[in-house]
């Protein structure tokens, strides 16, 4: 164990680690035990009842004497409390801890009592009558949560991809827009048609559109003739077809095991238990937090306890200093906005050892710090086992950080609906954690994950030496189908983050890729084991100029830029000396900076490629002194460069020197579009052909498409590869253009390769380098003997020239020559890296690996993870069980 982590613990147990030659002094000691009286002097023989008299009784005391050690000793039992337990300055310096490590029960809320029979299995009960007076929203029993009353009913067999809804309508691509489109309308299917006496009761739970997270929303009205629900807000994005939702809150539904409802009217409870009252509580939350340290509170310890039944977040910390919750069990507490414990501000405060589970929202949050200034806040989770969280809000993750300087370490995070860890801050470190199977509910996710659409986040930040594996994702294709895994990354740098070091990690299994940067400048990717990609390995998904999201936070980049450009602690970020508005390369794209080197990269399927990269200039990215391993197979790296291309021009009326536009026409021909002949602009010869493009035509689906021009077609060899080149210019800069090789029989199958760019208002040469499908090939068709090539305009409007269109067959290099040919990859090395068991993942490398030829590290595995400790809720650590042991998330058949 290192030192550090050592002294730690030692302090923690009040331990003096220098005493001056001198004897540290008996602490004073208050006890508690639910067998006690307040009126008792909080002695071991005649403790005190409850934390608050132990609190005022501490309080006393430190005003006799300031300066005295106090530690207040709770043994176990349940204590029920009336109200948040709040400390402040007046109790810094004092530990709370179980007595002799025994588990006291610490619970907000009250037992539920007196039920009695009122419709077949269901119970009713008068909570009024018992003192429950708030609106919960929560119900507990026998130690786990209950459902409120839904429809449709959850589906314990397959928790995440069953028990739902799905809205109905026109289908509609998730990314593009629908002008006018409200956020607060869903219409239902007339399957899913319900009788409710008072819908506006009920509330709707739903992953509104991009299946990022969801909301939660109440009913306004409902429009049975339209078949329309109308809620009381918006939710964050539209609702639209295939979206799944429930409702839940309504008496009617009440109809299954765990179900709950509360008439909160007439003060009445009504439960279906899943199995005999007998001992077994029932628990309603009173109150939204647990715990609250306020600022001011300094050098105060709770450890050893059970923490359960909120409605808000368990345990809070602002503004405090070297605070820390430890070896505590944190469970079954938040609602949408409630999560384990939360860090807000102050220094030096933790969460360490803790077991935290069934929240809410998420089980840490971490803040603190000042960005401008780069002054750490030193706040910390370490050491933790965080798992099955975003019970309500499903962007809550393991741990989430933001601000300056603060830590996640060491935890083991599993089974959540989104990421493992998210972070938006600077000099943040992500370090010696195991992440695995996150990403059960959503889509567009990772094990990390962050942004920079301000330019600045998540700069100096650290991700190094974790372990990340089964990233999963779940969403649904264009037909409605929803399955699993889909669209998950291991490490996520999302929205042009920058500056981020990813070192010495291990990441396996992600459904999409190890790694992607969107956009991403300025980051080392250095010394990281990466396997088994399940579409592609490394991903580098690039913006340019014109890209509106480019064009859409470039004002938040500068602003956030120039908050910080002056500061003396940012003179030292890497190439912070670049302004947003230079950041554009001659080529019009915007990634720069980034490194990728000493890596291992080693997959074993056959079909996914090894990098997946787009608008990303290779002289202002290194990729280099990695070791690559396909086990023997091909590497596909989405580059295709050929030896030579020979033979015949294969193109109908190449130049456009016939009379009239022979071999050409109209494929999708916008009414106001038009194609002819120009004689006073040409590349070479006598004419060119010129494209007008105005406006946008519907096929038989709605769907808009531009309009694009065909030559006729052009008989094809199967397994051939082929050079298509043309020379475009356009009438105004940056017109979106199309150059594409097309084969497609309608309703049959469709097949094209193409480069979707911008021209310019000079010549430029445009090419296409493809192979028409072969037999054994992905996208082979028996049906495909030809193909056409076809001119794109893709805007609104605008005017395009073209001239010289040639296609003739070439000779192709592999796509691993052609990457190397390109400037990539040219020191490094094919070659098995001799993992010791990659079958049991055990990624350690042999003496002999060749990645040490390389300048490979070996990485510490053995200290990834929780470690045995004195401040650990419990050791060796029992995992749950989850999407590991049981496939939860199956395909799912929208109805």
């Amino acid at each position: 164990m290192k030192q550090g982590i050592w002294l730690t613990c030692l302090a923690l147990f009040g331990v003096a680690t220098a005493s001056f030659g001198g004897v540290a002094p008996k602490p004073t000691t208050f006890h508690v035990a639910p067998a006690g009286n307040d009126a008792n002097a909080g002695t071991e023989a005649k403790p005190f009842a409850t934390l608050e008299r132990a609190r005022d009784a501490v309080r006393q005391s430190k005003i006799q004497n300031p300066k005295s050690k106090i530690e207040v000793l709770v043994r176990r039992g349940t204590y029920a409390l009336p109200q948040t337990l709040k400390l402040d300055a007046r109790d810094n310096g004092v530990t709370w801890q179980a007595w002799k490590n025994e588990k006291p029960l610490l619970i907000g809320g009250k037992t539920v009592g007196g039920f009695e029979p009122w419709k077949g299995d269901i119970l009713k009960a008068n909570v009024g009558a018992q003192g429950v007076t708030n609106a919960f929203r929560q119900l507990f029993f026998d130690g786990k949560r209950m459902h409120l009353a839904r429809y449709p009913n959850f589906d314990p067999k397959n928790p995440y991809g069953g028990g739902w809804a799905y809205a109905d309508g026109k289908p509609w691509p998730m990314y593009a827009e629908i002008p006018g489109e409200d956020r607060r309308t869903l219409q239902y299917k007339t399957s899913d048609a319900r009788q409710w006496a008072r819908p506006e009761d009920g509330e709707v739970f739903v992953f509104a559109r991009y299946n990022w997270w969801n909301d939660i929303v109440r009913i306004k009205s409902i429009d049975r003739d339209s078949r329309t629900i109308t809620l009381t807000g918006n939710c964050s994005y539209p609702i639209r077809t295939f979206d799944r939702y429930y409702v839940r809150g309504l008496l009617e539904e009440l109809d299954a095991p765990g179900e709950w409802y509360l008439d909160k009217k007439e003060k009445t409870l009504y439960f279906w238990p899943p199995a005999p009252l007998k001992k077994r509580e029932v628990y309603a939350p009173t109150m939204r937090t647990i715990l609250d340290l306020g600022p001011g509170t300094a050098n105060v310890t709770f450890r050893g306890f059970i923490i359960e039944c909120c409605e808000g977040t368990a345990i809070t910390l602002k503004d405090t200093t070297n605070c820390v919750i430890a070896a505590s069990v944190i469970r079954n507490v938040g609602d949408y906005h409630g999560s384990g414990v939360s860090i807000s501000g102050g220094k030096d405060n933790g969460v360490v050892g803790c077991d935290i589970h069934d929240t809410g929202s998420s089980g840490v949050s971490l803040s603190g710090g000042d960005r401008i200034t780069l002054t750490p806040a030193n706040n910390y989770a370490d050491n933790n086992y965080i798992h099955h969280v975003g019970v309500f809000y499903k962007q809550g993750v393991g741990v989430g950080m933001s601000g300056c300087g603060n830590r996640a370490s060491h935890n083991l995070i599993h089974d959540g609906p989104r990421m493992g860890i998210m972070f938006a801050g600077n000099n943040l470190v992500i370090e010696y954690n195991h992440i695995r199977h996150m990403n059960l509910e959503t889509e567009d996710t990772g094990a990390v994950y962050t942004g920079g659409r301000d330019w600045i986040g998540s700069r100096g930040s650290v991700i190094r030496y974790n372990y990340f594996h089964d990233m999963l994702g779940y969403g649904h294709d264009e037909k409605g189908r929803w399955f699993s895994p889909h669209f998950a990354w291991g490490v996520y740098l999302d929205d042009n983050t920058g500056g981020v070091d990813v070192i010495g990690n291990i990441v396996a299994r992600c459904s999409r890729a190890s790694i992607h940067l969107h956009n991403g400048r300025d980051n080392v990717v250095e010394n990281n084991v990466f396997v088994d990609g399940r579409l592609v390995q490394v991903e580098y998904s690039g913006w340019t100029d014109k890209h509106r999201y480019w064009t859409n936070h470039l004002p938040s980049m500068i602003k956030g830029y120039e908050s910080v450009a002056s500061q003396p602690a940012w003179k030292n970020m890497r190439n912070m000396q670049t302004h947003p508005t230079q950041a554009v390369l001659p080529d019009h794209t915007i990634m720069s900076g980034n490194v990728l080197k000493r890596n291992i990269i080693a997959w074993r399927d056959p079909k996914p490629k090894l990098y997946g990269m787009r608008n990303v200039a290779f002289d202002r990215n290194e990729c280099d002194y990695n070791l690559l391993w396909h086990y023997g197979q091909p590497m596909v790296t989405g580059i295709q460069k050929i030896k030579e291309a020979s033979g015949p021009n294969l193109a109908p009326n190449a130049g456009f020197e016939e009379s009239e536009l022979t071999g050409w026409k109209w494929q999708v021909k916008p009414a106001d579009s038009k194609a002819v002949l120009d004689a006073n602009v040409k590349f070479s010869g006598k004419q060119s052909l010129r494209i007008e493009g105005r406006g946008t035509a519907k096929d038989s689906s709605g769907r808009e498409l531009c309009p694009n021009f065909v030559s006729g077609e052009i008989n094809a060899k199967t397994g051939q590869f082929y050079r298509l080149s043309a020379r475009i210019k356009a009438a105004a800069p940056d017109t979106k253009i199309a150059l594409m090789a097309q084969s497609y029989i309608d309703k049959v199958y469709f097949w094209a390769k193409d480069t979707s760019t911008t021209a310019g208002t000079d010549w430029k040469e445009y090419e296409v380098i493809f192979k028409f499908p072969a037999p054994g090939d992905r996208d082979y068709r028996e049906q495909m003997k030809s193909f056409r090539v076809r001119l794109d305009v893709r805007q609104s409007a605008g005017t395009i020239w073209v001239d010289d269109v040639t296609v003739r067959e070439a000779v192709a290099m592999d796509e691993w020559a052609s990457w190397q040919a390109a400037g990539n990859d040219t020191h490094s090395l094919v070659a098995d890296p001799l993992f010791v068991n990659a079958k049991k993942d055990d990624y350690r490398l042999r003496k002999n690996s060749p990645a040490f030829k390389l300048g490979f590290k070996p990485i510490p595995v053995e200290k990834i993870g929780p470690y045995k400790s004195p401040l650990r809720a419990s050791w060796p650590i029992k995992e749950a069980e989850g999407a590991r042991e049981h496939p939860l998330v199956s395909q799912t058949e929208n109805p």
